[in-house]
């Protein structure tokens, strides 16, 4: 059973025991967080919602909260000493997903 969620304008593919890395939320570690934004839902058939499905949504554990390995822009142009160059840090929720109701 998989779930097809949304989430900071991404769209997420879960099952129930796998970890993810999402956007950064307010939240603190071992807190529990509920998503009603739920695409799609497979268990033996495919349901797709319009764009939600009703009623369902997906059950969260927080792990940690963090900041991902630097990503590093570096723009170079023709003429010389014309080039750019910029570092940057997505910040992330690591969570365990608990539970899928639908």
């Amino acid at each position: 059973m998989y779930a097809i969620f949304k989430h900071g304008g991404k769209q997420y593919k879960a099952e129930v025991g796998d970890i993810l890395k999402l956007d950064k939320m307010n939240v603190e570690p071992k807190d529990s967080v509920e998503l009603n934004e739920v695409l799609a839902i497979n268990d033996k058939e495919l349901r797709v919602g319009t764009p939600f499905i009703e009623g369902a949504k997906v059950v969260l554990n927080v792990i940690n909260s963090g900041k991902d390995k630097k990503v590093i822009i570096f723009k170079t142009r023709r003429r010389k000493d014309s080039k750019l160059k910029k570092g940057f840090r997505r910040q992330f929720t690591r969570v365990r997903v608990a539970k899928i109701i639908g």
